[in-house]
């Protein structure tokens, strides 16, 4: 069974002025002559963390980690007040995304996405699929109608979690119940720290419970820090009332596009978050990808079983 391999720092970062008064932070680690691979962290939101280097060979990958618009090390942050999410849309960061690669000098690379990740992977790779290498996506999300409603609007994942679902509900007021994603989107918007801080917690800590096939408490905590948990939840909301800027099924009507580039698809049976169905979907849209559905896990990349998936399809990449 793989595990993440040994921890690394940096040799390399900065900020990347992408226009609209917004910088990108990103770093490079490993092998300066390696391979070059991209990592896109989750959420949209999430932004990334040190382990995500350790997911690829630093003696052989040119690993390049980033935070996208507003989260992490990027700024300005959504957490902070009057931030303007107007710009940050899927296509801003598919241009960002470019607008990186052309800055460290690389022709063509792997993209390495999970969750909200294989989202912005997929969205990347058809729009530039002369661009990219290979694809590896766990944990796949594509922003359909139905994959929202499963866990964000009653219609499926808190019949799962009915212990938990009362605290996402908490926030919303009885009579806006009907549209929780649009009612999650005036409470975190509202500028009363009040009002937004508490609504930003119950989004942040419902995903957080959920990503693990067993609880984790800590993680829990960690995503219910104040900070963090708004700039989260402001931006997933928006990207979400907003469908992510798609037509509702887009990124696996066009998959056909991706056909020539070597793809792994790694999925968790029990993924709560972003349930198997849809990896199984753009499976069947995208045959030529090696599936790899393991039957003990669900969302967390760093679950065991998805973690040797994912760091065997990466070594065998770094040729």
């Amino acid at each position: 069974m793989r595990t993440l391999y040994p921890e690394i720092e940096p040799f390399d970062s900065g900020l990347l002025d992408v226009g609209d008064g917004q910088s990108i932070y990103w770093e490079t680690s490993g092998n300066p002559d390696g391979k070059p691979v991209v990592f896109l962290h989750g959420g949209p939101g999430a932004g990334s963390g040190p382990a995500h280097r350790r997911l690829f060979d630093p003696s052989r990958y040119l690993i390049v980690v980033l935070d996208q618009r507003g989260c992490g090390r990027s700024l300005p942050h959504a957490s902070e007040p009057g931030f303007d999410l107007t710009t940050n849309t899927t296509w801003n960061l598919v241009a960002d995304l470019e607008k990186l690669r052309e800055h460290l000098g690389v022709t063509r690379w792997q993209v390495f996405g999970g969750s909200w990740g294989s989202t912005l992977a997929l969205a990347y790779a058809e729009t530039h699929p002369d661009r990219v290498t290979e694809l590896v996506l766990r944990g796949i999300f594509t922003l359909r109608r139905s994959e929202l409603a499963w866990f964000y609007e009653g219609a499926g994942a808190n019949e799962v979690l009915p212990d938990l679902w009362p605290g996402f509900l908490a926030p919303v007021p009885v009579d806006e119940r009907g549209s929780l994603i649009q009612a999650y989107h005036r409470l975190l918007n509202d500028p009363d720290p009040a009002v937004h801080g508490p609504a930003a917690v119950a989004w942040a800590t419902w995903e957080a419970s959920a990503i693990t096939l067993l609880p984790k408490p800590e993680l829990v905590a960690a995503f219910a820090d104040p900070v963090y948990a708004l700039a989260f939840a402001r931006i997933e909301n928006h990207y979400f009332v907003n469908e992510g800027w798609m037509e509702d099924g887009q990124l696996i009507a066009n998959a056909g596009v991706l056909r020539d580039i070597p793809t792994v698809i790694v999925q968790g049976r029990y993924d709560l978050c972003t349930p198997a169905v849809t990896a199984w979907d753009l499976h069947e849209a995208l045959p030529e990808a090696e599936f790899r559905l393991i039957p003990d896990a669900g969302h967390a990349f760093d679950e065991p079983g998805i973690l040797d998936a994912l760091i065997e399809a990466t070594d065998r990449f770094a040729v």
